[in-house]
């Protein structure tokens, strides 16, 4: 016996057939004329976001073209579309590496303690800074703050290596004072991921702020009125006005920090790195460019393969973070 769907009875195919329908449906001629028209009216807005959708195009879309050379036994000689085929065998042969568990573990390490070390920091600055009545001393603050964050990555491996040097350097005089022996901070593989983190954290902290600091100038000043008037101290205002009005933005930058987790500063790391402290400080990055551009035989698919794992890894990090963040606190990405 063949039963008949009833009219309110939907299959799960037309009913995404029917999203899809709805999401991919074509303007009509008079959304079309409205869609012109907004154009015209407002066309150096459209022209100023010319530059960036090229930018987006050509340097992130386009290259995705290129990711299939994970899948094959990529030669410049055969090209792309000419190398053969090969699979997953690009992704095996980096689980069954030897550098495979160091380098995942180094780039853990380092992305989670600037995360857990380095995300709070800010907020705190912004917060101290929205309490600071003096506009002198504020800006003053502010400024000395920030600035590090436009100094190059190049020039602040430098003052580290000048600061901390065994010989010339600060803590070198500091210990001949006190008749110590000076410690080789650069090369010590503990002290590595402290001199990492810390020192991109005193140069981005400020920077960070700002964005604080405009969402805490949003806050409504009727609020701490208010609060005032029934005898809340500052800490009180501080946790149950100013935090729960940061909490929104502050879960957004949680989520893309979290995303870039496997993203480990390249330039920073690659500068730091030596034969003493390298086995530490040996990322994902780091080593992707030794394996693509620097060995003897340029292995160019296997070093794709592990940056497009790199990728795979931060999209699902994004997606699961967001949700906990949603479920959490009620405020995500998306």
């Amino acid at each position: 016996m063949q039963i008949e769907p009833t009219s309110d009875f939907t299959p799960a195919s037309d009913a995404l057939g029917v999203r899809l329908a709805h999401w991919l449906r074509l303007p009509n001629q008079e959304q079309r004329a409205k869609l012109w028209l907004r154009i015209r009216r407002n066309w150096q807005l459209y022209a100023l976001l010319f530059l960036p959708i090229v930018w987006l195009i050509v340097f992130r879309y386009a290259p995705m073209y290129g990711a299939q050379i994970a899948f094959r036994d990529y030669s410049p000689a055969f090209g792309i579309e000419g190398s053969p085929w090969v699979g997953l065998a690009n992704f095996v042969r980096f689980f069954n590496s030897p550098k495979f568990e160091p380098v995942i573990i180094n780039t853990l390490v380092l992305s989670f303690y600037s995360l857990i070390a380095g995300f709070p920091i800010p907020i705190i600055l912004a917060l101290s800074l929205n309490q600071v009545k003096t506009r002198l001393f504020r800006s003053s603050v502010q400024m000395i703050t920030y600035a590090p964050h436009f100094i190059s990555t190049v020039v602040i491996v430098g003052m580290l290596f000048q600061f901390l040097h065994p010989r010339v350097g600060f803590t070198a005089v500091l210990a001949n004072a006190l008749g110590l022996n000076a410690p080789n901070w650069m090369g010590d593989p503990g002290a590595f991921r402290h001199i990492f983190v810390w020192s991109g954290i005193w140069q981005d902290m400020g920077f960070s702020a700002i964005i604080y600091l405009a969402v805490l100038s949003t806050i409504d000043p009727a609020l701490h009125e208010a609060a005032v008037v029934d005898g809340a101290s500052r800490l009180q205002r501080i946790r149950y006005i100013d935090i729960p009005g940061l909490m929104p933005v502050a879960m957004v930058l949680l989520v893309l920090s979290t995303g870039r987790v496997l993203e480990v500063a390249f330039e920073k790391v690659y500068l730091m790195q030596s034969p003493l402290n390298l086995s530490v400080a040996e990322v994902i990055n780091t080593y992707v460019y030794k394996v693509g551009l620097l060995s003897p035989i340029l292995d160019f698919s296997y070093s794709t393969a592990i940056g497009l794992l790199k990728g795979v890894v931060g999209l699902l990090l994004i997606i699961a973070v967001n949700h906990a963040a949603r479920r959490l606190s009620g405020s995500g990405l998306w």
